[in-house]
Formats: structure tokens, sequence, C-alpha cells
């Protein structure tokens, strides 16, 4: 029963990695240099999830990052001739959307809620058990 709990565990762990990645996402929409101070349009970041089979058993798995990969689609250009980064008139900024990201984010909380509820029922379970026994 306790393999349930580190079931639900790893997917807790692996969408907080998700809401991570999208709040940096969200945080980013609008950089338009790295870190070096180059003109270079902040990437979008994805998490890809990986069946665990060293969690569970029985046939069960849990889940975890596999890796998180930079999306490779051209930036955004956008015509704002005054802004210091401008390059004959256009600016690169992220392609973030930020409805899109808005949509993740509620995705990865409820799978947290639902994670969360599957471990509540878990303890339950358990006690009820206990109750049983004792």
């Amino acid at each position: 029963m306790l393999s349930s709990l580190d079931i639900s565990t790893s997917g807790l762990v692996a969408n907080r990695a998700r809401m991570n990645a999208i709040s940096q996402n969200i945080a980013n929409l609008s950089t338009t240099r790295n870190e070096e101070g180059e003109l270079s349009p902040y990437q979008k970041r994805h998490v890809v999830f990986q069946a665990d089979d060293g969690i569970g058993g029985h046939g069960a798995a849990g889940v975890r990052v596999a890796e998180i990969v930079l999306d490779d689609k051209p930036p955004r250009m956008v015509w704002d001739p005054g802004h210091p980064d401008a390059k004959d008139g256009y600016v690169a900024y992220p392609n973030v959307n930020m409805m899109a990201e808005f949509t993740d984010a509620l995705v990865a909380a409820r799978a947290y809620e639902a994670n969360l509820g599957a471990m509540e029922i878990t303890k339950d379970l358990t006690q009820q058990t206990l109750r049983i026994l004792a």
C-alpha cells in the first residue's frame, strides 16, 4: 500500500517541475536578451515526463521528469522601432503564449490535486486497515 504513496509522490514532484517551467515561461514572456546581455529571446521550456518502473511495482509505475526541452520555434517578431532591442524596426520576443501557459498551469495544478487526493485516500485506507487489525 505504501507503493501507492510513492507513485503519488512521484506525480507531485513531476508536476512541481512542470509548474516551475511554466512559471519561468510566463516570467520571461518579454525577455529579449540572454543572461550574457546578448540579443537572444528566451526559449520556452517544455517538461517531458517518463514512466518510472523503479517506483511502484506489481504492474504499476511512477512518473519522473525525463528532460526539459527548449522550444525550437522561431521568436515572435513585433514591430516596435522605438524599442532599444529593435533590429530593422522589429523586436524578437519569446514564442510564449500566455493563454497556453495558463492552461498548462491549470492542467498541472489539477494533476497535482489528483495526486494529493490519491494520497489522502491511501492514508484513509491505511488507517481503516489498522483499526480493523487492532
